[in-house]
Protein backbone atom coordinates (compact mmCIF):
# COMPACT_ATOMS: atom_id res chain seq x y z
CA UNK A 1 0.00 0.00 0.00
CA UNK A 2 2.77 2.36 0.95
CA UNK A 3 5.35 0.95 -1.70
CA UNK A 4 7.71 3.46 -3.94
CA UNK A 5 8.90 6.07 -1.62
CA UNK A 6 12.65 6.66 -1.31
CA UNK A 7 13.00 7.98 1.89
CA UNK A 8 16.13 10.28 2.28
CA UNK A 9 18.05 10.18 5.47
CA UNK A 10 20.05 12.80 4.77
CA UNK A 11 19.46 16.63 4.82
CA UNK A 12 22.78 18.60 3.90
CA UNK A 13 23.25 21.93 4.93
CA UNK A 14 26.39 24.54 4.37
CA UNK A 15 28.17 25.51 6.77
CA UNK A 16 29.14 28.92 4.93
CA UNK A 17 25.22 30.55 4.29
CA UNK A 18 22.85 31.06 6.76
CA UNK A 19 20.18 29.42 7.66
CA UNK A 20 16.59 31.20 8.03
CA UNK A 21 13.49 29.43 10.09
CA UNK A 22 10.44 31.13 10.68
CA UNK A 23 12.31 34.71 11.19
CA UNK A 24 15.35 33.64 13.01
CA UNK A 25 18.34 33.62 11.41
CA UNK A 26 21.19 31.02 12.49
CA UNK A 27 25.31 30.98 11.15
CA UNK A 28 26.60 27.39 10.88
CA UNK A 29 30.49 29.14 9.97
CA UNK A 30 33.43 26.94 10.19
CA UNK A 31 36.73 28.41 11.11
CA UNK A 32 39.80 27.53 8.60
CA UNK A 33 42.41 25.46 10.00
CA UNK A 34 45.17 27.68 8.43
CA UNK A 35 43.35 31.22 10.12
CA UNK A 36 44.89 32.71 12.84
CA UNK A 37 42.92 33.39 16.15
CA UNK A 38 43.40 36.46 18.13
CA UNK A 39 46.37 35.13 19.74
CA UNK A 40 48.12 34.66 16.63
CA UNK A 41 48.07 30.83 17.03
CA UNK A 42 46.63 28.71 14.42
CA UNK A 43 43.03 27.01 15.46
CA UNK A 44 43.56 23.32 17.17
CA UNK A 45 42.68 20.47 15.13
CA UNK A 46 40.17 19.19 17.53
CA UNK A 47 38.32 22.87 16.98
CA UNK A 48 38.35 22.60 13.36
CA UNK A 49 34.61 22.54 13.07
CA UNK A 50 31.37 24.15 13.35
CA UNK A 51 31.46 27.26 15.84
CA UNK A 52 28.10 28.55 14.87
CA UNK A 53 24.74 27.67 16.43
CA UNK A 54 23.90 24.58 15.25
CA UNK A 55 22.37 23.03 18.37
CA UNK A 56 20.28 26.19 19.14
CA UNK A 57 18.94 25.62 15.49
CA UNK A 58 18.62 21.97 16.45
CA UNK A 59 16.52 22.95 18.92
CA UNK A 60 14.37 24.92 17.19
CA UNK A 61 13.52 23.01 14.52
CA UNK A 62 12.43 20.17 16.61
CA UNK A 63 10.83 22.36 19.14
CA UNK A 64 8.26 22.84 16.53
CA UNK A 65 5.00 20.68 16.15
CA UNK A 66 4.68 18.39 13.86
CA UNK A 67 1.43 16.86 12.35
CA UNK A 68 1.57 13.92 10.03
CA UNK A 69 -0.66 11.39 8.78
CA UNK A 70 -2.16 9.02 11.71
CA UNK A 71 -3.88 5.88 11.16
CA UNK A 72 -6.00 3.60 13.31
CA UNK A 73 -8.18 6.71 14.59
CA UNK A 74 -11.87 6.76 15.30
CA UNK A 75 -13.53 6.65 11.92
CA UNK A 76 -14.27 10.31 10.22
CA UNK A 77 -18.29 10.57 10.06
CA UNK A 78 -19.68 9.61 6.72
CA UNK A 79 -17.04 8.41 5.43
CA UNK A 80 -15.80 4.88 7.18
CA UNK A 81 -12.43 6.32 6.71
CA UNK A 82 -9.52 5.74 10.03
CA UNK A 83 -6.68 7.25 8.31
CA UNK A 84 -6.26 10.39 6.05
CA UNK A 85 -2.80 8.36 4.64
CA UNK A 86 -2.36 9.81 1.03
CA UNK A 87 -4.97 12.32 1.17
CA UNK A 88 -4.70 14.62 4.00
CA UNK A 89 -1.56 15.85 3.53
CA UNK A 90 -2.80 19.98 3.13
CA UNK A 91 -4.87 19.69 5.70
CA UNK A 92 -1.83 18.39 8.21
CA UNK A 93 0.64 20.83 7.02
CA UNK A 94 -2.49 23.93 7.77
CA UNK A 95 -2.90 22.43 11.99
CA UNK A 96 1.13 22.88 11.36
CA UNK A 97 0.73 26.57 10.61
CA UNK A 98 -1.79 27.30 13.00
CA UNK A 99 -0.16 25.19 15.70
CA UNK A 100 2.67 27.62 15.39
CA UNK A 101 0.58 30.52 15.60
CA UNK A 102 -0.94 29.06 19.46
CA UNK A 103 2.66 28.31 19.94
CA UNK A 104 3.29 31.99 19.65
CA UNK A 105 0.40 32.75 21.49
CA UNK A 106 1.07 30.77 24.07
CA UNK A 107 4.76 30.69 25.11
CA UNK A 108 6.44 32.85 22.53
CA UNK A 109 8.99 32.17 19.76
CA UNK A 110 11.90 32.16 21.92
CA UNK A 111 10.18 29.09 23.66
CA UNK A 112 11.79 25.89 22.67
CA UNK A 113 10.81 21.88 24.46
CA UNK A 114 13.22 21.15 26.93
CA UNK A 115 13.43 17.29 25.71
CA UNK A 116 14.15 18.50 21.70
CA UNK A 117 17.46 17.16 21.47
CA UNK A 118 16.73 13.94 23.11
CA UNK A 119 14.55 12.57 19.80
CA UNK A 120 16.31 9.09 18.07
CA UNK A 121 17.40 9.92 14.53
CA UNK A 122 20.04 12.69 15.29
CA UNK A 123 23.94 11.82 14.30
CA UNK A 124 25.08 14.48 17.56
CA UNK A 125 28.41 14.43 15.37
CA UNK A 126 26.66 15.94 11.94
CA UNK A 127 25.13 18.39 14.25
CA UNK A 128 27.53 19.73 16.07
CA UNK A 129 31.11 19.18 17.20
CA UNK A 130 33.29 20.21 20.34
CA UNK A 131 34.18 23.41 19.26
CA UNK A 132 30.27 24.71 19.39
CA UNK A 133 30.21 22.71 22.59
CA UNK A 134 33.30 24.43 24.92
CA UNK A 135 31.99 27.82 22.95
CA UNK A 136 28.01 27.27 24.75
CA UNK A 137 29.93 26.50 27.83
CA UNK A 138 32.70 29.33 27.72
CA UNK A 139 29.98 31.70 27.07
CA UNK A 140 27.29 30.41 29.93
CA UNK A 141 30.44 30.68 31.91
CA UNK A 142 31.59 34.27 31.47
CA UNK A 143 27.96 35.18 31.98
CA UNK A 144 27.61 33.62 34.92
CA UNK A 145 30.36 35.60 36.40
CA UNK A 146 29.02 38.90 35.67
CA UNK A 147 26.60 38.47 38.38
CA UNK A 148 27.13 38.77 41.93
CA UNK A 149 26.44 35.42 43.66
CA UNK A 150 22.98 35.08 44.71
CA UNK A 151 22.10 34.48 48.55
CA UNK A 152 20.11 31.08 49.02
CA UNK A 153 16.62 32.56 49.22
CA UNK A 154 17.24 33.89 46.20
CA UNK A 155 18.22 31.09 44.86
CA UNK A 156 15.25 29.26 46.17
CA UNK A 157 13.12 31.78 44.89
CA UNK A 158 14.35 31.82 41.68
CA UNK A 159 14.11 27.93 41.28
CA UNK A 160 10.64 27.54 42.45
CA UNK A 161 9.99 30.51 39.93
CA UNK A 162 11.35 28.69 36.97
CA UNK A 163 9.99 25.46 37.90
CA UNK A 164 5.79 26.75 37.84
CA UNK A 165 7.17 28.09 34.33
CA UNK A 166 8.66 25.20 33.40
CA UNK A 167 5.47 23.46 34.56
CA UNK A 168 3.17 26.16 33.11
CA UNK A 169 4.58 25.77 29.72
CA UNK A 170 4.31 21.92 28.95
CA UNK A 171 0.85 22.34 30.57
CA UNK A 172 0.19 25.10 27.27
CA UNK A 173 2.48 22.53 25.13
CA UNK A 174 0.26 19.79 25.59
CA UNK A 175 -2.53 21.62 25.29
CA UNK A 176 -2.08 23.16 21.81
CA UNK A 177 -1.20 19.55 20.72
CA UNK A 178 -4.14 17.92 22.52
CA UNK A 179 -6.53 20.24 20.20
CA UNK A 180 -4.98 18.66 16.91
CA UNK A 181 -6.18 15.39 18.46
CA UNK A 182 -7.20 12.86 15.94
CA UNK A 183 -10.56 12.49 17.22
CA UNK A 184 -13.94 14.02 17.03
CA UNK A 185 -13.46 16.08 20.16
CA UNK A 186 -10.86 17.88 19.23
CA UNK A 187 -11.24 21.62 18.64
CA UNK A 188 -8.37 21.72 15.28
CA UNK A 189 -8.37 18.02 14.24
CA UNK A 190 -8.89 16.46 11.17
CA UNK A 191 -12.20 15.49 12.21
CA UNK A 192 -13.63 18.70 12.37
CA UNK A 193 -11.41 20.33 9.21
CA UNK A 194 -13.08 17.55 6.91
CA UNK A 195 -16.93 18.01 8.60
CA UNK A 196 -15.89 21.69 7.76
CA UNK A 197 -15.13 21.05 4.47
CA UNK A 198 -18.28 20.17 3.42
CA UNK A 199 -19.10 23.69 3.02
CA UNK A 200 -16.73 23.94 0.10
CA UNK A 201 -17.37 20.79 -1.26
CA UNK A 202 -14.97 18.55 0.38
CA UNK A 203 -15.29 15.35 1.82
CA UNK A 204 -12.72 12.61 3.53
CA UNK A 205 -10.66 11.38 1.11
CA UNK A 206 -10.67 14.48 -1.17
CA UNK A 207 -7.51 16.28 -1.72
CA UNK A 208 -7.91 19.76 -0.21
CA UNK A 209 -5.95 22.78 -1.78
CA UNK A 210 -4.05 25.51 0.51
CA UNK A 211 -6.67 27.95 -0.74
CA UNK A 212 -9.57 25.96 0.48
CA UNK A 213 -7.65 24.90 4.13
CA UNK A 214 -7.25 28.23 4.96
CA UNK A 215 -10.78 28.92 4.84
CA UNK A 216 -11.44 25.92 6.73
CA UNK A 217 -8.89 27.01 9.41
CA UNK A 218 -10.46 30.18 9.61
CA UNK A 219 -14.26 28.58 10.44
CA UNK A 220 -12.27 25.60 12.86
CA UNK A 221 -11.01 28.61 14.75
CA UNK A 222 -14.28 30.85 14.66
CA UNK A 223 -16.54 27.70 16.08
CA UNK A 224 -13.72 26.76 18.84
CA UNK A 225 -15.71 26.51 22.23
CA UNK A 226 -12.28 26.36 24.74
CA UNK A 227 -12.23 29.17 26.30
CA UNK A 228 -8.48 29.43 25.46
CA UNK A 229 -9.11 29.81 21.52
CA UNK A 230 -11.46 32.73 21.90
CA UNK A 231 -8.77 35.55 22.44
CA UNK A 232 -7.46 34.49 18.81
CA UNK A 233 -8.97 34.70 15.03
CA UNK A 234 -8.39 33.80 11.38
CA UNK A 235 -8.29 36.14 8.65
CA UNK A 236 -8.37 35.22 5.10
CA UNK A 237 -7.61 37.55 2.40
CA UNK A 238 -9.90 37.98 -0.67
CA UNK A 239 -8.43 37.67 -4.11
CA UNK A 240 -4.89 38.10 -3.00
CA UNK A 241 -5.87 41.23 -1.70
CA UNK A 242 -5.77 42.00 2.57
CA UNK A 243 -7.67 44.90 3.42
CA UNK A 244 -6.37 46.82 6.45
CA UNK A 245 -9.92 47.87 7.97
CA UNK A 246 -10.76 44.30 7.76
CA UNK A 247 -7.79 43.06 9.92
CA UNK A 248 -8.06 45.72 12.63
CA UNK A 249 -11.82 44.95 12.85
CA UNK A 250 -10.76 41.31 13.71
CA UNK A 251 -8.13 42.69 16.50
CA UNK A 252 -10.61 44.94 18.15
CA UNK A 253 -13.46 42.58 18.16
CA UNK A 254 -15.06 41.30 21.34
CA UNK A 255 -13.51 38.67 22.36
CA UNK A 256 -15.86 35.41 22.44
CA UNK A 257 -17.81 34.09 25.64
CA UNK A 258 -18.79 35.91 28.43
CA UNK A 259 -16.93 38.42 31.13
CA UNK A 260 -15.10 39.53 28.43
CA UNK A 261 -13.10 42.94 29.13
CA UNK A 262 -13.38 45.27 26.35
CA UNK A 263 -9.41 46.44 25.29
CA UNK A 264 -8.21 48.35 22.12
CA UNK A 265 -6.67 44.61 20.83
CA UNK A 266 -9.02 42.66 21.96
CA UNK A 267 -7.80 39.42 20.03
CA UNK A 268 -4.60 37.91 18.21
CA UNK A 269 -5.34 37.70 14.36
CA UNK A 270 -3.73 34.90 12.03
CA UNK A 271 -3.42 36.40 8.77
CA UNK A 272 -3.54 34.06 6.03
CA UNK A 273 -3.18 35.19 2.20
CA UNK A 274 -3.82 32.17 -0.64
CA UNK A 275 -1.57 33.29 -3.49
CA UNK A 276 -0.08 32.07 -6.74
CA UNK A 277 3.38 32.49 -7.69
CA UNK A 278 3.55 31.58 -11.35
CA UNK A 279 1.40 29.18 -14.02
CA UNK A 280 2.10 26.15 -13.97
CA UNK A 281 5.30 26.51 -12.40
CA UNK A 282 6.58 28.86 -9.54
CA UNK A 283 7.80 32.06 -11.43
CA UNK A 284 11.89 32.17 -10.36
CA UNK A 285 10.96 36.10 -9.51
CA UNK A 286 9.30 35.28 -6.95
CA UNK A 287 12.16 32.97 -4.91
CA UNK A 288 13.92 36.32 -3.44
CA UNK A 289 9.76 37.38 -2.12
CA UNK A 290 9.51 34.07 -0.67
CA UNK A 291 12.75 34.27 0.97
CA UNK A 292 11.68 37.60 1.82
CA UNK A 293 8.85 36.55 4.20
CA UNK A 294 9.73 33.63 5.71
CA UNK A 295 12.67 35.81 6.70
CA UNK A 296 10.37 37.96 8.80
CA UNK A 297 9.74 37.62 12.69
CA UNK A 298 5.86 38.06 12.23
CA UNK A 299 5.83 34.92 9.82
CA UNK A 300 4.39 31.45 10.47
CA UNK A 301 5.81 29.53 7.61
CA UNK A 302 3.72 28.46 3.94
CA UNK A 303 1.27 25.84 3.43
CA UNK A 304 2.71 24.98 -0.40
CA UNK A 305 4.68 21.77 -1.51
CA UNK A 306 5.28 20.38 -5.13
CA UNK A 307 3.05 19.05 -7.19
CA UNK A 308 0.84 15.98 -5.62
CA UNK A 309 2.36 16.97 -2.16
CA UNK A 310 2.17 19.50 0.37
CA UNK A 311 4.64 20.68 2.48
CA UNK A 312 5.35 23.23 5.84
CA UNK A 313 7.92 25.56 4.58
CA UNK A 314 9.17 26.68 8.06
CA UNK A 315 13.20 28.50 6.10
CA UNK A 316 15.43 28.39 3.83
CA UNK A 317 19.22 28.18 2.98
CA UNK A 318 20.68 29.37 -0.32
CA UNK A 319 18.15 28.07 -3.12
CA UNK A 320 16.39 25.44 -0.80
CA UNK A 321 13.16 26.16 1.16
CA UNK A 322 13.62 23.83 4.41
CA UNK A 323 10.26 22.06 5.48
CA UNK A 324 8.29 19.61 7.87
CA UNK A 325 6.73 16.65 5.98
CA UNK A 326 3.73 15.14 6.57
CA UNK A 327 4.17 12.05 4.50
CA UNK A 328 4.71 9.85 7.63
CA UNK A 329 2.07 7.82 8.33
CA UNK A 330 1.93 7.38 12.39
CA UNK A 331 0.01 5.66 14.92
CA UNK A 332 -2.92 7.08 16.57
CA UNK A 333 -1.96 9.03 20.00
CA UNK A 334 -4.81 9.36 22.50
CA UNK A 335 -3.92 13.33 23.45
CA UNK A 336 -6.79 12.99 26.13
CA UNK A 337 -4.51 10.62 28.01
CA UNK A 338 -2.44 12.29 30.87
CA UNK A 339 1.11 12.68 29.86
CA UNK A 340 0.36 11.40 26.38
CA UNK A 341 3.69 10.97 24.71
CA UNK A 342 5.03 13.67 22.93
CA UNK A 343 7.51 12.74 20.56
CA UNK A 344 5.68 11.48 17.36
CA UNK A 345 4.60 15.46 17.79
CA UNK A 346 8.10 16.71 16.83
CA UNK A 347 10.41 16.21 14.25
CA UNK A 348 14.28 15.93 14.73
CA UNK A 349 15.28 16.35 11.15
CA UNK A 350 14.87 18.98 9.05
CA UNK A 351 14.13 18.76 4.67
CA UNK A 352 15.12 20.53 2.14
CA UNK A 353 13.53 20.92 -1.25
CA UNK A 354 14.72 23.44 -4.71
CA UNK A 355 12.75 26.36 -4.81
CA UNK A 356 12.11 25.08 -8.55
CA UNK A 357 10.17 22.21 -7.12
CA UNK A 358 7.58 24.42 -5.38
CA UNK A 359 4.42 24.46 -7.00
CA UNK A 360 2.35 28.04 -7.13
CA UNK A 361 -0.14 27.51 -5.16
CA UNK A 362 0.34 28.38 -1.67
CA UNK A 363 -1.32 30.09 1.39
CA UNK A 364 1.24 32.88 3.56
CA UNK A 365 0.65 33.01 7.35
CA UNK A 366 1.72 35.51 9.57
CA UNK A 367 0.45 36.13 13.15
CA UNK A 368 -0.45 39.73 14.36
CA UNK A 369 -0.51 39.93 18.31
CA UNK A 370 -1.93 43.62 18.10
CA UNK A 371 -3.20 46.18 15.65
CA UNK A 372 0.35 47.94 16.76
CA UNK A 373 1.80 44.51 15.31
CA UNK A 374 -0.31 44.66 12.08
CA UNK A 375 1.38 48.24 11.09
CA UNK A 376 4.67 46.96 11.95
CA UNK A 377 3.74 43.48 9.48
CA UNK A 378 2.21 45.99 7.10
CA UNK A 379 5.02 48.01 7.02
CA UNK A 380 7.82 44.95 6.35
CA UNK A 381 5.86 43.03 4.16
CA UNK A 382 5.59 45.91 1.84
CA UNK A 383 9.46 46.13 1.87
CA UNK A 384 9.17 42.10 0.19
CA UNK A 385 5.95 42.78 -1.84
CA UNK A 386 8.02 45.53 -4.00
CA UNK A 387 7.90 44.35 -7.78
CA UNK A 388 11.01 43.15 -9.19
CA UNK A 389 11.90 44.12 -12.77
CA UNK A 390 10.22 41.03 -14.60
CA UNK A 391 7.29 40.69 -12.61
CA UNK A 392 5.09 43.65 -13.23
CA UNK A 393 2.61 42.52 -10.27
CA UNK A 394 3.29 41.88 -6.61
CA UNK A 395 2.03 38.76 -5.33
CA UNK A 396 -0.64 40.17 -2.60
CA UNK A 397 -1.12 43.51 -2.00
CA UNK A 398 -2.58 45.61 1.23
CA UNK A 399 -5.49 47.96 0.53
CA UNK A 400 -7.20 50.73 3.30
CA UNK A 401 -10.43 50.28 4.25
CA UNK A 402 -12.99 47.19 4.37
CA UNK A 403 -13.68 44.26 1.40
CA UNK A 404 -16.93 42.70 1.11
CA UNK A 405 -18.15 39.56 2.87
CA UNK A 406 -16.18 36.52 1.51
CA UNK A 407 -18.48 33.66 0.30
CA UNK A 408 -17.28 30.53 1.81
CA UNK A 409 -19.05 28.12 -0.59
CA UNK A 410 -17.74 29.89 -3.78
CA UNK A 411 -15.26 27.79 -5.78
CA UNK A 412 -11.66 28.01 -4.73
CA UNK A 413 -9.43 29.66 -7.54
CA UNK A 414 -6.41 28.52 -6.30
CA UNK A 415 -7.20 25.00 -5.79
CA UNK A 416 -5.14 22.34 -7.74
CA UNK A 417 -8.07 19.51 -8.64
CA UNK A 418 -5.59 16.62 -9.24
CA UNK A 419 -5.29 14.36 -6.65
CA UNK A 420 -2.36 12.68 -5.67
CA UNK A 421 -0.81 9.55 -6.46
CA UNK A 422 -1.81 6.26 -4.30
CA UNK A 423 0.03 5.25 -1.74
CA UNK A 424 1.78 9.12 -1.03
CA UNK A 425 2.56 8.30 2.72
CA UNK A 426 5.86 7.42 4.68
CA UNK A 427 5.98 5.01 7.47
CA UNK A 428 8.96 6.26 9.89
CA UNK A 429 11.87 4.04 10.43
CA UNK A 430 13.72 4.00 13.91
CA UNK A 431 14.90 6.96 12.61
CA UNK A 432 13.83 9.92 10.40
CA UNK A 433 16.90 10.95 8.77
CA UNK A 434 20.12 12.80 9.48
CA UNK A 435 21.73 16.92 9.46
CA UNK A 436 24.56 16.59 7.73
CA UNK A 437 26.90 20.06 7.66
CA UNK A 438 29.01 20.38 4.72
Amino acid sequence: KYSGWILKTKTYFSRNSPVFLLGKCYHFKAQDADSPTKSGGAVAPEQELVTGNVEEFRRDFTSRVWLTYREEFPVIAGSGLSSDCGWGCTLRAGQMMLAQALMLRFLGRDWTWPDALKLDGLDTESWTSNAAKKLVASLESSFQGESPPETSAQLQTRAAAEEASTHLNDVYHRKVISWFGDSPPAQLGVHRLVALGHTSGKTAGDWYGPGVVAHILRRAVEDATDPELQGITVYVAQDCTVYRADVIDSHQECTRGPGAEPSADRRAVIILIPVRLGGEKTNPEYFDFVKGILSLEYCIGIIGGKPKQAYYFVGFQDDSLIYMDPHYCQSFVDVSATDFPLESYHCPSPKKMPFSKMDPSCTLGFYSRSVQDFEKITEEISKVLKPSSKEKYPAFTFVKGHGQDYDFSCPQTLERTELPSAGESRRPGPGVGDFVLL
